[in-house]
């Protein structure tokens, strides 16, 4: 019977999950969303000060969680977590709202290198991303 029941408790754990919002940094502060596929076609008028922006989360850093792979449309932005001010669990997944500000950055090989370590995904690192210094995160279940 004890079996029957951490059973039955394991297997509906997932659902209890499912819907809730995990909430990272500060909270967000009203106002408009935009897709990062939309900011990204649109540098010049979405760069440069803090939005917030919107996309699924497909990769979080395995070492420590500090930075997270935000995609819409096939276009992808690496949102860092701030200055590590603040952390994501690994196995987030799912859509999600950030608010901070939009760059391109260009690596140096070095930081290839050590974004490619961290990724669960194998996806190939560039020399140039786009990226997000996020206050802070919301994610959807």
């Amino acid at each position: 019977m004890r079996l029957l029941l951490l059973a039955l408790l394991f297997s509906t754990a997932p659902l209890a999950r499912a819907g809730e919002t995990g909430k990272y940094g500060i909270d967000l502060p009203a106002g408009e969303v935009t897709p990062v596929s939309v900011a990204v076609a649109d540098l010049a008028a979405h760069a440069g000060t803090a939005r917030k922006f919107s996309g699924r989360i497909t990769d979080v850093c395995q070492k420590t969680g500090c930075w997270v792979m935000l995609e819409d449309q096939g276009q992808a932005v690496r949102v860092m977590l701030g200055d590590h001010d603040f952390f994501i669990p690994k196995d987030v997944r799912g859509p999600a709202v950030v608010y901070g500000v939009l760059s391109r950055k260009e690596l140096s090989p070095e930081a290839v290198a050590h974004m490619a370590a961290e990724t669960s995904s194998g996806a190939a690192v560039l020399e140039q991303e786009y990226r997000i210094v996020a206050q802070g995160v919301e994610v959807s279940g």
